[in-house]
């Protein structure tokens, strides 16, 4: 069966369309294929007929032909041209084929001697309609797969090419882009193009040049060769520039490399470091014991002797206007219960 679907509902199917044989038995249909305008539904079958239904008619054909191909092969393309009037097919029987579906007899022009090994060899048509294009299949070491083309009016022989050493399958000439896409049966892809006719596509890619691989600069010492100077005075070989730089690379001295941190107690003049990490100077801080259990008077009254022997601050001031020091007197604490509100201390 030939079936459409709704993107949004995968769950089941929008319409069926059976296709049948003169018998009325049912028949396998090999390629599908919608019309520009989205009408119509062709179908080639296994028995050789091309079948067109409305898009709204599931029931009866609109257009078919019965003895389109060859019965028993498999037709493996169908397409419509840009204006919708002409439909062309791939034919198992290594036939192209083009259509007018307003009188779907028998073929407008007929091409043969073009061999299709897969059951999805494509043709297709130009941007203007003017030409069409289609590729040959070829067993393993038997030639080349060429790309053909035609002219869709007179349907001679415009042009081919030799794509490569094994089937070309799948091509497509995009209409924006004016370019050609191609698929080979070993897996190769292909685009060819126009330099001014084409747009954009695979002219972003080709003109984009690769890069050069930036060679290491390196500055070499000349290496004066003087076999008859004594051995103090002759310069070692350099065997290999490579080597050589490897081995001043573990010399500390001239690959300049920055000293280590001092582990444990310090040495040769640095400072060592107990702990770099907080965890380890947290430990250091607790381990210290930094309480004072010195009395504050005794510590003050050790320099009273000191002060009343040899006075410096206060009693050399007073020493001719108040000679004996004089004490303000103690006032007992008056209670504030008998005070008004307005002198209380405020908490």
């Amino acid at each position: 069966t030939v079936r459409t679907w709704d993107v949004n509902n995968e769950k089941k199917h929008k319409s069926v369309f059976k296709p049948r044989s003169v018998q009325g038995k049912r028949v396998i249909p090999t390629t599908c294929t919608y019309s520009r305008d989205g009408k119509l539904i062709a179908a080639g079958c296994q028995d050789g007929s091309i079948q067109i239904w409305d898009r709204n008619m599931s029931v009866h054909t609109k257009f078919h032909c019965r003895q389109a191909h060859a019965s028993g092969t498999d037709t493996s393309c169908l397409t419509f041209s840009y204006d919708g009037t002409v439909l062309a097919s791939r034919g198992g029987d290594d036939t192209l084929k083009i259509w007018d579906i307003r009188q779907f007899k028998k073929p407008l022009n007929s091409a043969d001697g073009l061999p299709s090994f897969f059951p999805m060899t494509d043709c297709c048509f130009s941007p203007d309609d003017r030409i069409l294009v289609t590729g040959t299949s070829v067993k393993k070491g038997g030639g080349s797969g060429k790309l053909f083309f035609f002219y869709r009016e007179t349907f001679q022989k415009l042009y081919e090419i030799e794509v490569t050493d094994a089937s070309v399958v799948r091509c497509l000439w995009h209409p924006k882009l004016n370019q050609i896409m191609v698929g080979t049966g070993n897996g190769l892809a292909k685009v060819y193009y126009d330099p001014i006719k084409s747009q954009r596509g695979a002219k972003l890619c080709v003109v984009k040049t690769k890069r050069k691989e930036r060679q290491a600069e390196t500055l070499t010492q000349d290496y004066i060769i003087t076999p008859h100077a004594l051995p103090m005075f002759r310069e070692p070989r350099q065997r290999s520039t490579r080597k050589q730089l490897e081995k001043d690379r573990l010399d500390p001295m001239k690959s300049h490399k920055p000293e280590p941190p001092v582990a444990g107690a310090g040495r040769g003049g640095r400072v060592g470091t107990h702990g770099v990490t907080l965890s380890s100077y947290i430990v250091k801080n607790i381990a210290l014991d930094k309480t004072d259990d010195s009395n504050p008077r005794e510590a003050i009254l050790r320099h009273a002797k000191e002060a009343e022997e040899n006075p410096y601050w206060v009693a050399p001031a007073y020493a001719k206007t108040q000679p004996k020091t004089v004490f303000a007197e103690v006032e007992p604490e008056d209670d504030e219960t008998d005070k008004p509100e307005w002198k209380k201390r405020k908490i």
